[in-house]
């Protein structure tokens, strides 16, 4: 029989990693000068809404977001079936110069964002681009490394890290569990 799930961020701990992250953004980037958070769809764009909102908070600046769909980038589309979902990918007022921050729920493979550096590259040439992810689970096989963690999770292969958020899944937790072998 499985393990039950554990939960690695409740609701209370995902606002405090989320703040703290909010913060080393703007220390990483020397304020929030020509600064865009852009999120991954589909979780990561709710973190980044919410970065963005942080960073508002404490700093009086709103910072301008988008939104990165990598479908059509990934390079396993082959494997996704024959009519894959696209969501949106929005860029306000471009990327060119901008100081661009990557936020994604989950860093595993690095192949999403590589995905997500190959989109952003059709869209203009930022001056820097940093990413920001929730939970750095290990497991890398790309030379991808983040610039703002909220947890480091030593996850094996067998297992599975789980972000769910209020505004996609209707709860708020981060849990560790086996995959599913069926």
């Amino acid at each position: 029989m499985p393990a039950s799930p554990e939960t690695l961020l409740d609701a209370r701990a995902i606002g405090r990693t989320l703040r703290r992250m909010a913060d080393e953004i703007v220390e990483l980037n020397a304020g929030t000068d020509d600064l865009l958070i852009v999120g991954i769809q589909r979780r990561g764009v709710q973190l980044a809404s919410r970065i963005a909102a942080l960073i508002e908070e404490r700093e009086g600046v709103a910072v301008p977001q988008g939104a990165l769909d990598i479908t059509l980038y990934r390079d396993d589309l082959q494997t996704v079936g024959p009519r894959p979902l696209v969501g949106q990918t929005d860029l306000p007022g471009g990327i060119d110069d901008k100081r661009v921050v990557i936020v994604d729920d989950v860093l595993y493979t690095g192949r999403t964002v590589r995905a997500a550096l190959d989109e952003l590259a059709d869209f203009g040439r930022p001056a820097r681009i940093s990413l920001a992810v929730l939970i750095d689970r290990g497991g890398r096989e790309l030379p991808i490394q983040p610039d703002i963690v909220g947890k480091t999770v030593a996850a094996k292969d067998a297992q599975r890290v789980d972000v769910y958020v209020t505004e996609v899944d209707g709860r708020e937790e981060v849990l560790i569990a086996a995959k599913d072998t069926a």
